[in-house]
């Protein structure tokens, strides 16, 4: 089924706002992407000044004239510069090191010279390691640094550069299980809000949750390590430039060549021998097997001095990972067959990765810069092996991506153009390793009121094929003309074709009770495909977004930033979107719901009633204030709102629901009694074969299962955000200490969800027999006449975070070869959905999500980040990394406060202790230089080196009406965060 796209979002009146953002925009017509990247070089100088700044390594140059005593030079790559003033026929010098979308302030109306204007090599190099880096200080942006000295140096096991984004202050890097997934997270919101920007290039995941393209269910990568230079994290408050997104904003810059060929190789491993057991593998007398091994290499240089330079570079990753098939919990009771017994235990499952980057820049003239990059990513592996899933229940995994930017950067004396052409192109794809039946076995609970899964074997349970095609055209334009202003402005429109397919699951699911009859089922669970749907979705998506802002230095102190943006989205599967008439009619006839707290109509389209949302202006405003004009104490702060994007996994569920209709055979058992029905008949031993399953399907047609609806009028998830600080430097013992103090405030809402839409008669939510009920008594079996139950999606998820973010910073430098930094973040988070931030969007325990607010299971409240760098004598470094964190919120059901059973709530809690989360993480490296331009290195890295333990298995159950669980919060089982104790060995040269 192929349709189109869609977004939505606030309400202000847009006739002004529409009108004088499109005045202003006139200006910016070209088209493609943002400079967020790029550095700005900024400040006062004698007014007949010529102000020449030149790139050691590459000679890009740049050039302006003194206006009214100021200069303002845009486009600047990040790098190391030499800065020649001429002034009445003198030229002084001096160099700076500027950071990926710094904007800098560097007075030089009165710089002594600190080098020679000679433009040689030798003086080049002098300038280079002598180079100070400039601390950006005059911005309202919460933001931080990650340099290219933490990313090199700091202890890791991963290669994933995203992972030192947890040493700013209010981010978390979360990774599950034994590093199964690993994502980037900030404050009360998940995964799916971040965006990452590469070379000013959005990496936005349009379909599957995670955030960027490739992170869901992914152990790789997003970004070869070798090819990423430095990069920059906000937390909240970042200008207009930055869209889809409601949470923190990565902007990151990649490598280049430069006029010396240069190059880099990297080998590191680790094996089950380099590392401790876990209590699982420990209880079990053995290891699960385990090998890690990432490698790449890296290359650069000029084609043409000065102006030609190309930069290419592979990464790897070949692994095999350890799991552990585990006995659940709270199964002492059951008397489980060996056969099953035998497959509990350590075990193992594949993953390969391999990444390519590859980058020409062409400096085409003094003013204009044209680059062109390319990455392509492809890693295959398996899934869902452990935990209750056997080796033979696994997925396999596809998971491939391409991505192209063409970049065109101009600089005038008095304006900067920057545009991007880029295509894009993902893929995901989980399959099941073994096309075969799914085998569940399962037991009764002690209460004997559920069952509990014991072990999945058979067949994988998950098939999707889900991705994103396209090509997209941006442009920012930036005017330097207006005295004491710079003002950008900038159009986007991209194009892009969004495919979902998924079915679960893909293949009938034979479920025993071990208990009563291990040889034969009690219910059996499959899918057909229903006549004239199609399950896979292709849907044509067009985003359209335009921005201007002015940053306005009022006076030597005070700068004011003032943005608006304003972005539309047109999702043809959603608008388009057209329900079955025989759905709707049935619907409409339905008496269950003529008397609810809910109009079907406003989720019944016709492929007419559904407008793309043209309202999502966001405006945005900060500052900051010097308060002695020095750049040393400023106070800063900010507010704004920011939009993000319904993911298309979510819309495309109307098609999900129609496409299969489920059938559900049961067969009566002591455990399992069932009314005698077409779906409770006594034991036949035909279906067990596909041939017998499809004789039943034709023998009890059904008009259709399960049935999926969105709002007919729903709107962008978004966040309003609030912030007031304030920076430092201070001089401690010779060093440059930075420092900042942040109180912020962040309410995300309109985040999407899908509740129950079933009704007992009458429209009650909860069973009209049981009036005092507030839990439980959901009306499951009131399915829509010859369909199945009705699921609901809509607007209504929001989270609160209210924060303090501290960060101390003492920069590493060639001159102090010492770096520290300090993190740590107080989060008041609070979510109306429990487990929202960890990505969870149904509501099934109340008629909707309501207005009251949790603890949110995905923020701890206190989190403490330190790392350090030192150089020792013998070119030896070291540095290590220590993470402490509060226990993070757990989710728990509370019946022992509630009068009974049918009066429970949520009331998710916090574990006693004082440190939820431990990890500290050393290293040590060693250079010998050979004399020449090659140097070798051998590097070891302790991760987790006290062997701390961080358990994950707690019992959550808090009792009975008036009845405490004693063991309520207390540790269940083995389960625990890896890694544990681990040595990682690595090798590696540089010419």
């Amino acid at each position: 089924m192929k349709q189109r796209n869609r977004t939505t979002a606030f309400r202000p009146n847009r006739r002004l706002l529409s009108c004088a953002l499109a005045s202003c925009l006139a200006m910016a017509a070209p088209q493609v992407m943002a400079q967020s990247t790029s550095a700005t070089l900024r400040g006062a100088v004698t007014a007949d000044s010529t102000i020449t700044v030149t790139n050691v390594d590459t000679g890009l140059t740049r050039t302006a004239k003194a206006t009214n005593g100021s200069y303002n030079i845009g486009g600047l790559p990040p790098g190391t510069y030499r800065i020649d003033v001429n002034a009445g026929g003198q030229t002084s010098s001096r160099a700076v090191t500027l950071a990926v979308g710094q904007t800098a302030t560097l007075n030089l109306q009165d710089a002594p010279p600190v080098s020679a204007p000679a433009a040689d090599a030798t003086n080049l190099d002098t300038v280079r390691v002598t180079a100070p880096m400039l601390v950006e200080t005059r911005t309202s942006e919460v933001a931080t640094y990650v340099s290219n000295k933490q990313i090199e140096l700091l202890p890791q096991n991963s290669r994933n550069f995203l992972a030192f984004a947890d040493t700013v202050p209010g981010m978390r890097f979360v990774t599950s299980g034994n590093g199964n997934e690993s994502q980037l997270r900030s404050g009360a919101q998940g995964a799916s809000q971040i965006n990452v920007f590469i070379d000013g290039v959005g990496q936005k995941n349009y379909v599957t949750p995670g955030g960027i393209t490739g992170q869901d269910d992914s152990r790789g990568n997003p970004f070869p390590q070798l090819a990423i230079g430095e990069y920059k994290v906000i937390t909240s408050n970042y200008k207009a430039e930055y869209d889809q997104i409601s949470s923190a904003a990565v902007t990151a810059v990649t490598r280049s060549g430069t006029n010396d060929f240069s190059g880099s190789f990297i080998w590191d491993r680790y094996s089950d021998n380099w590392r401790e057991p876990t209590p699982g593998e420990e209880a079990a007398g053995r290891k699960s097997e385990e090998t890690t091994e990432q490698y790449g290499v890296a290359f650069g240089g000029p084609i043409i001095r000065d102006r030609l330079h190309f930069f290419v570079t592979y990464e790897a990753k070949d692994f095999i990972v350890p799991e552990m098939v585990t006995r659940p919990n709270n199964t002492g009771h059951v008397n489980i067959p060996a056969n099953i017994l035998a497959q509990y235990g350590p075990t193992s499952r594949p993953f390969d990765q391999d990444v390519y980057f590859g980058k020409l820049s062409w400096q085409a003239s003094d003013e204009h810069l044209v680059e062109f990059s390319a990455r392509v990513r492809e890693e295959v592996g398996i899934l869902d092996v452990g935990g209750v899933n056997a080796q033979s229940a696994a997925t396999a995994l596809n998971n491939d991506e391409k991505r192209y930017d063409l970049r065109s950067l101009y600089s005038a004396e008095t304006w900067m153009n920057d545009a991007h052409l880029t295509f894009e192109e993902s893929s995901y794809n989980p399959s099941p390793l073994v096309n075969a039946p799914i085998i569940r076995y399962t037991a009764r609970n002690q209460a004997n009121d559920g069952d509990i899964t014991l072990l999945n074997t058979g067949g994988g349970g998950s098939f999707q094929d889900k991705g994103q095609k396209g090509w997209g055209l941006q442009n920012d334009f930036t005017w330097y003309g207006w005295q004491d202003h710079t003002v950008k402005a900038g159009v986007k429109y991209k194009d892009v074709e969004l495919t979902a397919f998924q079915q679960f699951p893909p293949n009938p699911r034979y479920i025993y009770d071990v208990a009563v009859n291990p040889g034969q089922p009690y219910r059996i669970e499959y899918t057909t495909a229903r006549v004239g749907r199609t399950p896979f979705v292709e849907s044509g998506n067009k985003q359209f977004g335009l921005y201007i802002q002015d940053d306005w230095q009022v006076n030597e102190k005070l700068t004011l930033n003032m943005g608006i943006r304003w972005d539309y989205e047109d999702m043809g599967a959603y608008k388009d979107y057209v329900l079955d008439p025989a759905i709707a009619t049935a619907l409409r006839g339905w008496t269950n719901i003529q008397n609810t707290d809910y109009d079907i109509e406003n989720y019944i389209s016709d492929g007419g009633n559904r407008k793309s949302d043209k309202d999502n202006f966001a405006p945005r405003l900060g500052f900051s204030y010097d308060l002695a004009g020095d750049q040393r104490h400023v106070i800063f702060g900010g507010i704004g709102r920011s939009y993000d994007r319904n993911l298309f996994d979510y819309m495309a569920r109307e098609f999900y629901g129609g496409a299969f209709t489920t059938y559900t055979i049961n067969f009566p058992d002591v455990n399992h009694p069932c009314n005698p029905s077409p779906t409770c008949i006594p034991f036949n031993p035909a279906l067990l074969t596909p041939e017998g399953l499809a004789a039943f399907a034709a023998a009890n047609p059904t008009a259709g299962g399960e049935v999926n609806l969105l709002s007919n009028d729903l709107e962008t998830p978004y966040s309003d955000q609030f912030s007031i600080g304030m920076r430092n430097t201070f001089t401690v013992w010779g060093h440059d200490w930075n420092t900042s103090a942040t109180v912020a405030h962040i309410r995300a809402k309109e985040g999407i969800y899908f509740r129950l839409g079933n009704r007992y008669p009458g429209g009650s939510f909860r069973d009209p027999a049981f009036p005092n009920a507030t839990w439980g008594r959901q009306p499951w079996g009131q399915a829509i006449p010859g369909y199945g139950s009705l699921i609901l999606g809509q607007n209504g998820i929001e989270s609160k975070l209210n924060s303090l973010l501290l960060s101390v910073d003492k920069p590493y430098t060639e001159q102090s070869p010492w770096g520290v930094t300090l993190a740590y973040t107080y989060s008041d988070a609070k979510e109306n959905r429990v487990n929202a931030s960890n990505g969870e969007t149904y509501v099934f325990d109340y008629p909707d999500a309501g207005d009251t607010f949790y603890l949110s299971n995905g923020v701890p409240k206190h989190r403490l980040v330190a790392t350090g760098i030192y150089g020792l004598p013998w070119d030896v470094t070291l540095s290590a990394k220590l993470i402490l964190e509060s226990p993070t919120p757990r989710s728990a059901t509370n019946c022992f406060d509630a009068p009974s059973n049918d009066n429970c709530f949520f009331d998710p809690y916090e574990r006693s202790e004082t440190i939820g989360f431990k990890q500290f993480d050393i290293a040590l490296q060693k250079v010998w230089d050979t004399g020449t331009d090659l140097k070798f290195k051998v590097r070891a890295d302790l991760i987790n080196a006290f062997n701390w333990r961080n358990w994950t298995d707690f019992d959550d159950w808090r009792g009975a009406p008036g009845v405490a669980n004693p063991n309520f919060g207390q540790r269940t089982g083995n389960g625990i965060l890896w890694p544990t104790r681990t040595f990682k060995l690595s090798f590696g040269f540089d010419w």
